[in-house]
C-alpha cells in the first residue's frame, strides 16, 4: 500500500485524535503516547476548552475544537476517531480524503451501509483502515486463541454467550440514542462479542435473531437474541438482555475434549475444563486496555507486523448486527434513525 511505502524509512506514527472524551482518558489515548513508534501530537474536541485541558493533562503539543484543521495539520500522519458512531463514517471519508489512515473506534459505524462507504473510501485512496476492537489483542483473549488453536478443547461444536445489564435504568443517553449511536446497547457492547468470535472461530454465517423494547422507556432495542454458525462450522448462540436485575457475562466454547469460559467485560481468569479438571488462566487487563491494538496498528503502519482488526473485519461484525436489527428497525439501509415511527419493534 500506498502508506506503507510513505512510512518505510520512518520509525515514528504522529497520531491525532478526534473526539478526545472518556473513552481516550485511560482505555486508549495514553496507549498512542506509550507505544513502541507511536506519538499523540494533536488532539481535537468540538468544545475547545476541554481540547486545551485534555492537551494540558496528558502532554500534547497542539489541541483544535475543529475536526478539518486537526485532519489537515501536516504534522499529524494517523487520524483515531473517537468520537460516538454518528460521526465515524463522515470523519474517516474526511481521513481518506487527505490521504491519512484512520483508526476508528468501535462500532465502526451506525449501519454495514456506512461501513461500506468508509471500506470503499480507503480502498480507492490506498490506504488502512482500522477499528478498535482492541480485544483481539489482549493477553487474556490470546489465551483463548491459543487453546483453541492447539486443541486443549478438541474440535469446537458450540458456542453460547449471555450478557445481562440493568441498563433499562442508568446509561449514557447517547448510547440509547438510534440517531448517534445506530441502535441500542447491543451494538456498544454486543460488538465486542460478536467480533472476537468472528476472530477466534472465523466470520459468523447463517445469522438469525430478532430484537425487542422489553421493558425500557427509551425507543430503542433493549433485549437481542440471535443464533449462528461459526466459520469453523459450530453452531452458535448469543442473548443480550439490557433490561435485567441482575447482571451476568459469560462465553462458553465447547468442544470434544473441554469448554472454555470466560467473561467479556471483567478482568477474570480464562477457565478450562476438561477430562483432568479445571485449569485457570490468570491474564489481567494491561492498565491501558486500548494499547496492545494500538501497538498493532501503529506496527502495522511501519511494517513491522500485521493488525487483526481491520475495517473489512469490523464491517463483518455491523453486518451481523444488521441482520439480527433490520426486522425491529424496519431495514438497516437507509436513515433509519430519523423515521422511528416507523420502527415494527418499538413499543406503542
Amino acid at each position: 500500500m500506498a502508506v506503507l511505502r510513505h512510512f518505510a524509512d520512518r520509525s515514528l506514527v504522529r497520531w491525532g485524535i478526534l473526539g478526545c472524551g472518556d473513552v481516550t482518558e485511560v482505555k486508549s489515548g495514553p496507549g498512542f503516547r506509550k507505544a513502541a513508534g507511536s506519538s499523540l501530537v494533536a488532539v481535537m474536541r468540538r468544545n475547545g476548552a476541554l481540547a486545551a485541558d485534555y492537551a494540558r493533562r496528558h502532554g500534547v503539543a497542539r489541541f483544535y475544537d475543529n475536526a478539518e484543521a486537526l485532519i489537515a495539520d501536516p504534522e499529524v500522519d494517523a487520524v483515531y476517531i473517537a468520537t460516538p458512531p454518528d460521526t465515524h463514517a463522515s470523519y474517516a471519508l474526511a481521513v481518506a480524503a487527505a490521504g491519512k489512515p484512520a483508526y476508528v473506534e468501535k462500532p465502526m459505524a451506525r449501519s454495514a451501509a456506512e461501513c461500506d462507504a468508509m471500506v470503499e473510501a480507503f480502498a480507492a485512496a490506498g490506504l488502512p483502515l482500522y477499528v478498535a476492537y482492541y480485544r483481539r489483542r489482549l493477553p487474556c483473549f490470546l489465551k483463548v486463541e491459543e487453546l483453541i488453536r492447539s486443541g486443549a478443547v478438541g474440535r469446537v461444536t458450540g458456542v453460547t454467550y449471555r450478557l445481562a445489564q440493568p441498563q433499562h435504568t442508568r446509561g449514557t443517553p447517547w448510547r440509547i440514542d438510534a440517531a448517534v449511536a445506530g441502535a441500542g446497547h447491543f451494538l456498544d457492547v454486543g460488538s465486542h462479542a460478536l467480533d472476537l468470535l468472528d476472530y477466534l472461530l472465523g466470520p459468523l454465517s447463517e445469522v438469525r435473531g430478532s430484537a425487542v423494547n422489553a421493558a425500557s422507556d427509551y425507543l430503542v432495542e433493549d433485549t437481542v437474541a440471535l443464533s449462528f454458525r461459526t466459520g469453523s462450522g459450530a453452531l452458535g448462540a448469543m442473548a443480550c438482555y439490557f433490561a435485567s436485575a441482575v447482571s451476568e457475562d459469560l462465553m462458553r466454547i465447547s468442544g470434544t475434549l473441554g469448554e472454555i469460559s470466560f467473561p467479556m467485560f471483567t478482568s477474570a481468569p480464562i477457565r478450562l475444563e476438561d477430562s483432568a479438571g479445571v485449569k485457570a488462566f490468570d491474564l489481567p487487563y494491561p492498565p491501558h486496555v486500548g494499547q496492545p491494538m494500538i501497538q498493532a496498528v501503529v506496527d502495522d503502519l511501519l511494517g513491522k507486523g500485521t493488525c487483526p482488526s481491520t475495517g473489512e473485519s469490523a464491517r463483518r461484525t455491523s453486518r451481523v448486527m444488521d441482520r439480527v436489527l433490520e426486522g425491529y428497525y424496519g431495514g438497516r439501509s437507509d436513515a433509519f434513525w430519523a423515521r422511528p415511527l416507523t420502527w415494527p419493534g418499538r413499543r406503542a
